[in-house]
């Protein structure tokens, strides 16, 4: 590949733009745009690389947003926050800080930049919460036109509920407004345990706490579960000790689990009794801190992965169908299965939209097989109408996702609207979405 080629993280999509733009400024956006436009050429937005499909991929005109970052405007009244679309989550949480202010919810990754994490769906858990699309109060988009807009949800409001979620196929988002809450701290907690009792206890531990999730080894029963509390405001929090935090994470999680997947890559027959191995490892952690500190870890083992929003009360039967897959499955998985909750929102291609939501993600290590796998997840998880992440593996076109998304097609006619050329899409919007 040559120097100018763009790979994403897990290494699935890359692209050789004819051009790559790298504005400073609203108006070096337009002009992307608008020297697009004069060439009859489409143009995307790409992030940081952290989706698995082909969303990201320009191959005519690209456009670079990470020199377009910082926050613009805060406001102490409501703690809304303007912040620029290039800005990485990471640097989000930071500035943040400084303002004693922070995301009520968000994922376990943190590179991702504003804009790509809103428009791939990105989310976390927790039953009463919604992804990062429901946090947001108002956004500026660059049109197909060059023009610039707001929207929200009295300013063009189809615009904002589509946009919310709009897969870089609307405009290219040049700020994102959030709703901030003042810091607060997690007490969290992390314990082994098995997924039956994990199922036996699943509607007490989704409701009774602010965060819950766990990760199930699929060879086994063993899981790891954890519990994310907030902690009353003014509570000092009590990290792990760098020490500690630098062993558990980054010597075992990362390092330690990288030796182990490299291993099973090369004698697939040592899954089985690798995965026993780190059950045997796996011990309880109690500690607090400051919120994003809890959400975010580092994850430096690389995998692909798939994941589908499907109704919660079908997680018993997703999970039982697929533990007979694997033991089925001819290649083993190295990775734990990993499941979440969303309460369910109005945003028309959220995958929690019109309904409370259980998201279950499964992972192959990189360079280990994987398909036969992922296809019979996805065929479980499409019997009970689940919807895949718009960031993550998958293999349905536009008339399948029609079927399971309500307002499906009052967002193509929002997209039909502003881009009636299509100047802000890719082949893999022409598969997901269809062509304009």
């Amino acid at each position: 590949m040559s120097a100018s080629t763009w790979t994403n993280w897990a290494g699935t999509a890359s692209a050789a733009p004819d051009v790559v733009h790298r504005p400073l400024t609203a108006e070096e956006i337009s002009a992307a745009v608008a020297a697009a436009a004069s060439e009859g050429t489409r143009i995307r937005t790409r992030g940081s690389g952290h989706s698995f499909t082909p969303i990201a991929v320009a191959d005519e005109h690209a456009i670079d947003l990470s020199g377009y970052t910082g926050i613009t405007h805060v406001d102490p009244e409501t703690n809304e926050v303007t912040v620029r679309a290039g800005t990485t989550l990471r640097a989000l949480n930071a500035a943040l800080d400084a303002h004693g202010l922070a995301l009520i919810n968000m994922g376990d990754i943190d590179k991702q930049t504003v804009a790509g994490a809103l428009s791939t769906g990105t989310h976390g858990t927790g039953a009463a919460l919604g992804g990062l699309a429901t946090q947001v109060s108002a956004l500026e988009l660059v049109l197909a036109d060059g023009s610039v807009v707001h929207c929200s949800a009295s300013e063009s409001p189809d615009l904002f509920a589509a946009a919310r979620v709009g897969l870089g196929a609307l405009g290219v988002i040049s700020t994102v407004t959030l709703r901030c809450v003042p810091s607060f701290a997690l007490a969290a907690r992390e314990a082994p345990g098995t997924l039956a009792d994990v199922m036996d206890r699943l509607d007490h531990d989704v409701d009774a706490t602010d965060h819950f999730e766990f990760y199930w080894f699929p060879h086994g029963e063993t899981v790891l579960t954890k519990h994310n509390t907030r902690l009353p405001a003014g509570t000092e929090p009590k990290p792990l000790s760098r020490l500690r935090s630098w062993v558990e994470y980054e010597l075992i999680e990362n390092r330690l689990f990288g030796a182990v997947c490299r291993a099973e890559r090369a004698v697939p027959a040592l899954v089985r009794p690798a995965q026993r191995l780190i059950a045997a490892t796996l011990s309880e952690r109690d500690y607090s801190d400051t919120s994003h500190r809890v959400f975010v870890t580092n994850r430096a083992v690389r995998f692909v992965e798939s994941e589908y929003a499907i109704p919660r009360e079908s997680l018993p039967e997703v999970l039982a169908e697929l533990r007979q897959v694997v033991a089925r499955l001819a290649d083993p998985v190295a990775f734990p299965v990993e499941v979440r909750f969303a309460a369910a929102d109005d945003v028309w291609l959220s995958t929690a939209y019109g309904r409370d939501t259980a998201y279950v993600a499964v992972h192959q290590y990189v360079g280990m097989p994987y398909r036969e796998y992922f296809a019979a997840f996805e065929s479980i998880a499409g019997a009970v109408g689940g919807r895949p992440h718009w960031g993550k593996l998958h293999t349905l076109d536009a008339v399948a996702l029609r079927e399971r998304y309500p307002r499906f097609d009052d967002f193509l006619r929002v997209r039909s609207d502003v881009d009636p050329e299509d100047r802000f899409g890719n082949a893999h919007t022409d598969r997901v979405l269809g062509s304009v």
